[in-house]
C-alpha cells in the first residue's frame, strides 16, 4: 500500500478510511492464501470448545459451568480468540511494517487500531456458530442478550488500552513479546472461560473480579445464563478497561518518538 492510499493526518473520516483499508487488506491477505478462508475464523474456538467440552463432560465429572455447557464454552471462548491473537500481533504492530510506519504522517494509533478492528471482524463473523449451538443446543435467551454490544465495546477499549501500551514496549524491549504470550498463557485460565466466577470459592471470586475480562465475559453470557451475573465483576471490568485506555494513551504519547527512532 502506498503513502498516497494511506493519506496524511487530518479529519477523523481520513482516520477512518485508512483504517478500514488497512483492515481490509489484513483480511484480504489472511483469506486469500487460505483454503479454508472463512472456516479459520471460528476453527480454532470450535476445536478448543470441543476439547474441553470433551474432558468436562465426558472424561470428569464436570463441576463448573451451566448447561448447555458447549453454549457457556463458546460464549466466552469467541471473544478470548479475539483477545488473544489481538494482543499477541500487538507486539508486532510496528515491527511489522516499520517502513510504513516510518514514513507515513498518520497518526500511529492506526497500526494498532488495525489490529483490532480486522480482528474485531473475524470475531463478528464467528457469531453464527454461537446461534447455531444456542438453537442445536436448545439455549435459552433473555434480556440480557441486550448487553452483548455493551461486552463488544468494552472489549474494544480494553484492547485499544492494551495496544497503545504493548506495541510501543515490545519495539523497545524485544523480550517482551515472549513475555506477552506467558502472560496470555496464564491470563486464559485465570479467566472465567472454561468456569464461571460463581464456581469459585469467595477470596477467589474477588480476586477473579479484578481481572477487567471477567466483567466483560459476564456481560457476553448474562444473555443465555442469568446466574453468572455479578455486578462487581461488571463495574471492575468497565472501570478498568477504560482506567487502561487512559494509561495506554499517556504511555503512547511519551514513548511515541523514541519507537519511531528504534525502528
Amino acid at each position: 500500500m502506498s503513502t498516497a492510499a494511506v493519506g496524511a493526518p487530518g479529519s477523523p473520516r481520513r482516520y477512518l478510511h485508512s483504517l478500514w483499508l488497512l483492515s481490509a487488506r489484513d483480511l484480504k491477505v489472511r483469506y486469500a492464501t487460505s483454503a479454508l478462508g472463512y472456516l479459520w475464523s471460528v476453527l480454532d474456538p470450535l476445536v478448543m470448545s470441543a476439547i474441553y467440552w470433551f474432558v468436562f463432560t465426558q472424561v470428569f465429572g464436570r463441576g463448573v459451568g451451566e448447561e448447555p455447557y458447549i453454549v457457556f464454552l463458546i460464549t466466552a471462548l469467541l471473544p478470548w480468540v479475539w483477545f488473544n491473537i489481538s494482543v499477541s500481533d500487538f507486539t508486532r504492530a510496528f515491527k511489522k511494517d516499520a517502513r510504513l510506519v516510518r514514513s507515513t504522517a498518520i497518526p500511529r494509533t492506526i497500526w494498532i487500531n488495525r489490529i483490532i478492528l480486522s480482528k474485531g471482524v473475524e470475531f463478528l463473523c464467528s457469531l453464527p456458530v454461537l446461534v447455531l449451538f444456542v438453537v442445536v443446543a436448545g439455549a435459552t435467551v433473555n434480556w440480557g442478550l441486550l448487553l452483548f454490544p455493551v461486552a463488544v465495546l468494552l472489549q474494544t477499549v480494553l484492547l485499544v488500552g492494551i495496544g497503545l501500551i504493548v506495541a510501543p514496549l515490545c519495539v523497545m524491549w524485544g523480550d517482551l513479546e515472549r513475555t506477552t504470550r506467558l502472560v496470555l498463557r496464564a491470563l486464559f485460565y485465570a479467566s472465567p472461560i472454561i468456569y464461571g466466577v460463581n464456581d469459585l470459592p469467595g477470596a477467589f471470586a474477588d480476586l477473579a473480579s479484578l481481572n477487567p475480562l471477567t466483567g466483560i465475559f459476564t456481560l457476553y453470557r448474562v444473555g443465555f445464563f442469568p446466574d453468572q451475573w455479578d455486578t462487581l465483576a461488571v463495574v471492575v471490568g468497565a472501570v478498568a478497561s477504560i482506567l487502561i485506555l487512559l494509561i495506554g494513551i499517556l504511555v503512547f504519547r511519551r514513548l511515541e518518538r523514541t519507537v519511531l527512532k528504534e525502528l
